[in-house]
């Protein structure tokens, strides 16, 4: 969780919120099916549930964001653009909203959906 001083307090962003933010910002992406989350997030969504940060690892140090993005691409966009943009996006997004630092943006291709 990152602390920001306000005048009046602190403003605390937790991980979780980082995370929908970046997930919203992946799947915005042309050429992204999805984002690929692990076993439970599957069912929780089986269920009817809306999950932004499913596929999605964030990690604080010192006030600045490290992303993990775990994404489905669809046959025929090339990876290295898709995963280019997807890095952006989310970065951008990230330090728009939260006004936090992004280091990384790491983007995993899980798999190819035809």
């Amino acid at each position: 969780m990152t602390d920001k001083k306000n005048i009046i307090g602190d403003v605390k962003i937790s991980e979780n919120v980082v995370a929908s933010i970046a997930g919203l910002a992946a799947s915005e992406v042309d050429g992204v099916v999805s984002l690929a989350g692990n076993l439970t997030n599957e069912i929780v969504a089986k269920i009817g549930v809306k999950n932004n940060s499913k596929g999605i690892k964030i990690r604080f140090e010192n006030r600045t964001v490290f992303a993990d993005v775990y994404i489905n691409i669809k046959y025929g966009f090339g990876i290295p653009d898709v995963s280019e943009k997807v890095q952006e996006r989310v970065k951008s997004a990230i330090e728009n909203m939260t006004g936090v630092t992004v280091s990384d943006v790491n983007v995993r291709i899980v798999g190819v959906i035809v």
